[in-house]
């Protein structure tokens, strides 16, 4: 591929994430818990780090983040998104390194390290070390997200290989 439609790639994927995270933001809660998501813009995360690069892959978080939250969420939003999305991409990324880790593995440690990222922020912002027990209901929920992310992850990819082998 070359590097122009890796760029173009990278902007369309930018766009999608965004979307998503619009999506997600008007839709009811999944639980009557803050900060309890799909975590869907996760899905083009997967996708740039297993066939772009890293590099695009951070390219893409942070830029999703920048716009959401001159969009939608404000300074505030940004600090949590941005966060969350950089240690779920880097903790993402160091994990899939390991052997043994499938794409589920990877994706249910990125729901919980943005779920990290984002009770790290409200630790700082509210002057609270207390928050940290927070986790203890955030986590758990990283693993039926992370699942559900890196399944329809797979889907997507399974069908994108599908088309490109039948020419359309």
């Amino acid at each position: 591929m070359t590097a122009a439609k890796r760029v173009a790639l990278a902007g369309v994927l930018m766009a999608a994430a965004l979307a998503v995270s619009w999506l997600e933001a008007v839709l009811p809660p999944l639980l009557p818990l803050p900060g309890v998501k799909l975590g869907l813009a996760n899905i083009v995360t997967l996708f740039a780090l297993y066939r772009l690069s890293d590099r695009l892959a951070l390219l893409i978080v942070v830029g999703r983040c920048a716009l959401s939250a001159l969009l939608f969420t404000g300074l505030t939003g940004f600090m949590f998104a941005l966060a969350g999305g950089l240690l779920a991409l880097l903790v993402m990324r160091a994990s899939m390194g390991a052997r043994a880790m499938s794409v589920y593995g990877v994706s249910m440690l990125g729901a919980a390290a943005h779920n990290v990222g984002q009770v790290l922020v409200a630790m700082g912002l509210m002057r609270s070390a207390g928050l940290y027990s927070y986790l203890l209901l955030l986590l758990p929920v990283a693993i039926p997200t992370g699942l559900l992310t890196a399944l329809i992850y797979s889907l997507c990819l399974r069908n994108i290989v599908l088309e490109k082998s039948r020419g359309e």
